[in-house]
């Protein structure tokens, strides 16, 4: 039995910049760290999609990784995402996270060139490799043109640093095989806000969140209320954050909650091209959704 990177919620969270675009707001970023710990969140995921990766320097992206660890001073794990569609410079940037001092990797399949599935034994093996912190792998087709069959998991689960799931495939009958063959073997953490309930129910250990961002303490009371076998106020609580979540990924993530942690004053709302400002009704149905939840 593996033991798990965290048990409950991990946000995955924003990166606020300066209101320029042109450098990290590393001082919104300590403030939103200290808050989310406060707020009871039980790891923190830095440097993911939510994060805006993709558009971070490679210097940005390490400054960020570190800052992150110094920061949360070993009061909760931080997890670092690592992933590229090129398994030497995902190797080399995991290398560098576990140097900085992170407590777990999150490698996201390869975008793009996508790899068939003996392409991502091989990429997410030799990443594992090369590396002393433990793997979570990270699957989201929406985003990357490719999903991880639950063969490929139970085949993964072998390599003894490759610990865990942050499954984002939005197919309950593929998350119920992949239990059927690695429970057990990989902790399961739900990457979808909408599918915190049925991850557990499959033996899930939490879930790496979005909504969280704005709202870590409810989505933190959820998987509190399951780990304490109140399993009816869990599936109340996922209902009730639903209309939240879906407000969240009306347009693509992170303009939603980026716009979201702006209102609650935690950042400038700022993103990086080719990501634009958020629709102004869809800002109205955000905001609407976080008053109806006290959040404003």
């Amino acid at each position: 039995m593996q033991i798990p990177m965290f048990r409950g919620v991990a946000t995955a969270l924003i990166t606020p910049f300066t209101p320029d675009g042109s450098a990290i707001d590393f001082d919104a970023f300590g403030r939103i760290i200290d808050w989310q710990i406060a707020e009871g969140t039980s790891a923190l995921v830095v440097a993911g999609t939510t994060g805006e990766s993709s558009t971070l320097t490679d210097e940005e992206h390490k400054e960020l990784i570190t800052y992150a660890v110094q920061r949360a001073g070993g009061r909760v794990p931080v997890i670092a995402g690592v992933g590229s569609n090129d398994t030497a410079y995902a190797t080399s940037l995991a290398k560098f996270a576990c140097t900085a001092g992170v407590d777990g990797l999150l490698v996201v399949t390869p975008y793009y060139n996508k790899a068939t599935q003996k392409g991502l034994i091989q990429m997410f093996t030799a990443i594992a490799d090369g590396v002393k912190c433990p793997v979570m792998l990270y699957n989201v087709p929406s985003r990357t043109g490719v999903s991880i069959a639950p063969t490929t998991y139970a085949a993964l689960a072998d390599h003894p640093r490759i610990v865990a799931i942050k499954e984002a495939n939005g197919d309950i009958a593929s998350i119920v095989q992949t239990s059927a063959l690695a429970h057990g073997r990989l902790a399961m953490y739900s990457g979808n806000d909408d599918h915190i309930v049925p991850v557990l129910a499959m033996g899930g250990e939490g879930i790496v969140s979005v909504v969280s961002n704005i709202a870590p303490r409810l989505v933190g009371d959820l998987c509190r209320a399951w780990f304490a076998g109140d399993t009816a106020k869990a599936a109340e609580l996922q209902r009730k954050i639903q209309p939240l979540s879906d407000s969240l990924f009306c347009e693509v993530n992170p303009i939603p909650v980026k716009a979201a942690m702006a209102m609650l004053g935690h950042c400038a709302n700022t993103l990086r091209s080719p990501l634009t400002q958020m629709e102004e009704e869809n800002v109205v149905r955000l905001r609407n959704e976080m008053k109806k939840l006290a959040l404003l």
